[in-house]
């Protein structure tokens, strides 16, 4: 298929609440260590949100810096894409909630529901519009507040999660800008859709004194087999857009994964026969942030110099459906 422009990733920001929760801390919840902690998942500690911010809180603030970044105004923004499993709302979207934080009105606002692998999925959309020549600017966040829907007596998952927003303004790029969007690939296997789940809160379960009593409307986790998966379903789609383009893992500058477990991150990354000095790892300080991680990754390593304009990036996530997905593309 042809397209008519270029996408590329113009502008990016991140956003993590005040509080942090060390594994110290979680000592105390839970029968665990820190020791344990670091060695099985490699996390230090997590933030944590406050009681009264909701997802598009975390947005907003993510949004602002991305938008600075980007040398654009607000009003330039023609769609806003929020990929999210923990929104203000079973509805209405956290994107037009965040639209009208913004000011703005007019142009589309949704969700994507694909689990960590979400702003992956919703990247691609945007993506897809871009080239296509109807949007110029689009907002796509990655935002999760996993802490408020997690098991605090489950130490097997209470470990894992923090609280945080990535944001990134995808436009259109310029004939002679050598940053763009290379190419994607996205999957799920949904046979797999109940090793990663939210049982409770739904129309399959609605909310009643018993799920919540129950912590129903947490989250459930088989860590094991989702380690598997995540490591075979991330390897795919990173060979997959490789053997596209007639590249191979040499040719990356730079490949950052969903932050998931240190484990995995090092599995996939011994799989590709990557330079460990390649692979972006922010996982100490923020845990697993589900949508969040990458592009809370890719700000971080653009702002501290890590990461610099022509490098060739690649990035891949799986998570609850089972989703998974990778992007190339040049910053």
């Amino acid at each position: 298929m042809s397209i008519k422009y270029y996408a590329k990733v113009s502008g990016t920001g991140m956003y993590v609440p005040d509080k942090v929760l060390t594994n110290f801390d979680l000592e105390k919840i839970v029968n665990t260590s820190d020791e344990w902690i670091r060695t099985r998942t490699g996390m230090s500690e997590r933030h944590i949100a406050a009681e009264d911010q909701a997802a598009s809180d975390l947005a907003y603030e993510a949004s602002l810096k991305a938008i600075k970044a980007a040398r654009i105004r607000a009003k330039d923004i023609d769609m806003i894409i929020v990929a999210t499993i923990s929104g203000d709302h079973p509805f209405p979207s956290t994107a037009c909630v965040l639209q009208q934080k913004l000011g703005l009105k007019g142009f589309p606002a949704f969700d994507v529901s694909a689990g960590c692998t979400g702003w992956i999925y919703a990247s691609n959309i945007a993506k897809q519009y871009i080239e296509n020549g109807i949007a110029k600017n689009i907002l796509v966040i990655g935002v999760e507040i996993l802490t408020k829907i997690t098991n605090w007596k489950d130490r097997g998952t209470c470990i894992l999660f923090g609280d945080g927003a990535g944001a990134t303004i995808i436009s259109r790029a310029k004939p002679k800008d050598i940053s763009r969007f290379i190419d994607s690939e996205l999957s799920a296997d949904g046979t797999h859709y109940d090793l990663l789940i939210q049982n409770a809160g739904g129309s399959r379960m609605p909310a009643t004194k018993e799920t919540v009593e129950e912590n129903l409307h947490t989250v459930y986790m088989e860590g094991n087999k989702i380690f598997k998966n995540a490591v075979r379903s991330m390897y795919s789609a990173c060979d997959i857009v490789l053997r596209r383009n007639h590249l191979d893992v040499h040719s990356i500058d730079w490949l950052i994964t969903h932050q998931a477990n240190l484990r995995i991150i090092q599995a996939l990354g011994k799989k590709l026969k990557i330079n460990d000095k390649k692979v972006i790892v922010n996982i100490e300080k923020y845990a697993n942030t589900s949508s969040a991680t990458i592009p809370m990754a890719l700000d971080e390593a653009i702002r501290n110099g890590k990461i610099h304009h022509g490098d060739l990036v690649l990035l891949a996530s799986f998570g609850a459906g089972l989703t998974s997905g990778s992007l190339l593309f040049r910053v």
